[in-house]
């Protein structure tokens, strides 16, 4: 039985990953590093602090851990500011499984951004509690912010559902013990192994509906 159903944002309510993909892209380009094939890949559920030591150390780019975070947020409020690319159907789609369960929201997105783009979507009052991974030791794959958020809704991570669409994402939810069902980018597939650990896999959030939840028991 599934007490609590928890989402993520990027990728399930809001088609930013492109949009991350693009500031992040353009920023080590101007600042001196090298993007790699497998960059987005990695990049895709770390932490702010993890994905601004990244580029500035792995990447080569010519600025502080610090100013880069600083830097690439600012770039990412500001096309929020001007549009907050939310996916067709998502806010319905939070809105009819906010009407059976609690939600909770597990992130990487900085909170300024979780709180911009659920504000553009009318959708901060279906979330009893929100966290970004800014807040944790640990991004995902480490199970952290799925279980810190458990934990402020009060249910035991075995009774709760997470809705993820990265590799990374499955993975941290799986490892925090939820039932995971995969929404997948078209432009970013599951790599193998954290298809496997999806107890459901779905072609778009359009297809998220209660009676999915209700049957992963």
């Amino acid at each position: 039985m599934v007490d609590a159903v928890i989402f993520d944002l990027d990728g399930v309510i809001v088609d930013s990953e492109p949009v991350w993909e693009e500031v992040r892209r353009a920023y080590v380009a101007t600042h001196g590093g090298t993007w790699q094939p497998d960059t987005q890949r990695r990049l895709m559920g770390m932490s702010t602090g993890e994905w601004a030591e990244y580029l500035s150390g792995e990447l080569g780019v010519r600025r502080t851990a610090e100013q880069v975070a600083t830097e690439v947020v600012d770039e990412m409020a500001g096309r929020y500011e001007t549009r907050v690319p939310v996916i067709d159907g998502a806010d319905g789609v939070v809105r009819g499984i906010a009407a059976r369960w609690p939600l909770g929201l597990a992130s990487s997105s900085p909170t300024r951004l979780i709180a911009a783009a659920l504000a553009a979507t009318d959708l901060t009052g279906c979330f009893r509690t929100t966290l970004s991974t800014e807040q944790t030791e640990r991004g995902k794959p480490a199970p952290d912010v799925y279980l810190a958020v458990a934990q402020r809704l009060g249910v035991d991570p075995a009774r709760c559902a997470a809705i993820e669409d990265s590799s990374n994402g499955v993975r941290s939810a799986a490892a925090a013990g939820m039932r995971v069902v995969a929404v997948p980018h078209g432009a970013y597939p599951l790599d193998p192994d954290a298809q496997a650990l999806a107890a459901v896999v779905l072609s778009s959030v359009g297809d998220l509906t209660p009676a999915v939840i209700d049957r992963l028991g």
